[in-house]
């Protein structure tokens, strides 16, 4: 005989099958077909039986909401794993790693009116921008490759300065978020592949992440750069 939470979890799952192809079809027109449609249908349905399982309805949150980040997230995280040209494409580890922000930000509580929007929205879009430059900015070679791609010296001046800060305050960090920060964004690992090497649930791991990226964006502010 079923049990109640396997027959709610299987309902959570064909509630959203719908939401699951129409992601794999937006996210595969990013790369031009570049991959199988049915791969990645295949890899938003892990996502969506991750979030079925995990769901907690007493948080508030709509579970088409909580799903679509781990659909999405889970997609990405497909792609990163296909041997497609060698590494990821900037644009699949900044998506990967943006979905990682966003499905923490939809887990937590809503921002309430007024200014408190405002300082909600400021720092998500605080969050992500540091996501973008770490997702670009994975190692020397990367930003070597970029600055030699505009055959400016002005350019990988610029580029170099930038490495040189970014992993700058990236040392500060303690070291379990240094190490984390490391993991995700320069060898490659998935948060949840990261958290697992370090000991972490994944709950934690992204808990901690976003704590991370708004040090990060603090400092770099310091440093001058700005969001």
């Amino acid at each position: 005989m079923t049990a109640p939470a396997d027959r709610s979890r299987t309902a959570l799952v064909e509630s959203c099958q719908g939401l699951v192809r129409s992601l794999a079809v937006q996210v595969g027109r990013k790369f031009h077909g570049r991959f199988e449609l049915d791969d990645l249908i295949a890899y938003g349905q892990v996502g969506l039986a991750q979030a079925a399982k995990d769901f907690q309805a007493d948080r508030g949150t709509q579970f088409s909401t909580y799903a679509y980040y781990r659909i999405r997230g889970a997609i990405y995280d497909g792609i990163a794993r296909m041997n497609w040209g060698g590494r990821p494409t900037q644009e699949a580890r900044f998506q990967q790693h943006a979905g990682d922000v966003l499905e923490q930000n939809a887990e937590e509580p809503t921002a309430g009116a007024g200014q408190d929007d405002a300082r909600w929205f400021t720092g998500i879009t605080s969050r992500l921008a540091v996501v973008y430059l770490a997702s670009g900015a994975g190692g020397e070679s990367a930003i070597e490759a970029r600055a030699a791609e505009t055959a400016a010296p002005s350019a990988a001046m610029q580029n170099r300065e930038l490495y040189e800060k970014l992993h700058a305050v990236i040392d500060k960090l303690p070291e379990e978020q240094r190490s984390l920060i490391r993991m995700t964004y320069f060898d490659g690992l998935t948060l949840h592949e990261a958290a697992q090497k370090l000991g972490f649930s994944k709950s934690w791991a992204s808990r901690l992440h976003a704590k991370c990226l708004a040090t990060l964006a603090a400092d770099l502010r310091q440093v001058g750069l700005a969001d």
